[in-house]
């Protein structure tokens, strides 16, 4: 009989199975496709400046020229729509002129008119002068700074104190701070500061508007004396005096200046505290 032959289980690997997950699908780019030579393609819209919205009025489109640094000398323009360029140097067989016209203060110039475009936006000498280009894009931007900056005057005008919203009022509506009470120069800093927040962040960071306004306070308070002449500040209690107006300077400018001073600085700090 045969012998049975011992066989030996022998484990074979079984190989990984490697999970290639599909690509995903690219999100469209949302914005304009650009050309070679940099050139955003899109509608874009004409504006006549002042907001003026006449009928119809008409800008040159022949007889003007561009001057051209890389050139260095003046190009004629003129917009044909027969032709690929605005350049007259540039263009090939017959011209055929075209006219460009604002209807109700607008033009609108669709994307596929890139000859027109470019003269418009580039190469016109009326560009700003007569009309400009309308940039949502730019005026989103403008309006986002005009709301940071408005956000961080308000900021400002919510934790100032007392005496410097006096000090910023002051320069706003004169003498008439002095017979406010704290929540009506509360309410008027707030409203400034939204009104206008750049001019207001400027005179908060003056640090000449609180000396100006000390020196005032202690003018009206008999602390310190102005002649009439408003060439002379005399210390209240003894005339004697401290400091002469240079010409044509504000004399409360002018003091302010010169609380700066090591003389200045002295009185300075005598007449805050006699304020507090």
């Amino acid at each position: 009989m045969a012998k049975k032959q011992n066989i030996e289980e022998v484990e074979v690997p079984v190989a990984e199975t490697v999970v290639v997950e599909a690509p995903k699908p690219k999100r469209k780019d949302p914005k304009h496709k650009t050309s070679n030579d940099g050139w955003v393609i899109k509608d874009r819209t004409y504006l006549l400046v002042n907001g003026t919205k006449p009928l119809s009025k008409s800008i040159k489109s022949a007889g003007i020229y561009y001057f051209d640094e890389e050139k260095g000398y003046e190009r004629e323009l003129k917009y044909c729509e027969n032709q690929k360029t605005c350049f007259v140097d540039e263009m090939k067989g017959d011209q055929r002129l075209s006219h460009i016209v604002f209807r109700a203060g607008v033009l609108f110039v669709p994307k596929n008119k890139v000859t027109l475009q470019k003269l418009l936006s580039i190469y016109h000498p009326f560009k700003g002068k007569i009309y400009y280009e309308l940039q949502p894009q730019v005026i989103a931007e403008n309006e986002v700074e005009i709301l940071e900056l408005e956000i961080e005057a308000l900021n400002a005008a919510q934790n100032l104190d007392i005496d410097m919203a006096e000090a910023v009022m002051r320069v706003e509506l004169g003498s008439r701070v002095t017979k406010m009470s704290s929540k009506e120069l509360k309410r008027d800093v707030l409203l400034y500061a939204k009104r206008n927040p750049q001019l207001f962040l400027e005179l908060v960071n003056d640090e000449n508007v609180h000396l100006r306004n000390i020196g005032i306070r202690a003018t009206e308070m008999g602390l310190l004396k102005l002649s009439q002449d408003q060439r002379t500040f005399s210390w209240g209690s003894t005339d004697r005096k401290l400091m002469n107006v240079p010409f044509d300077e504000h004399p409360y400018s002018a003091l302010a200046a010169w609380f700066k001073t090591d003389e200045g600085m002295e009185i300075y700090t005598n007449i805050e505290k006699q304020l507090k």
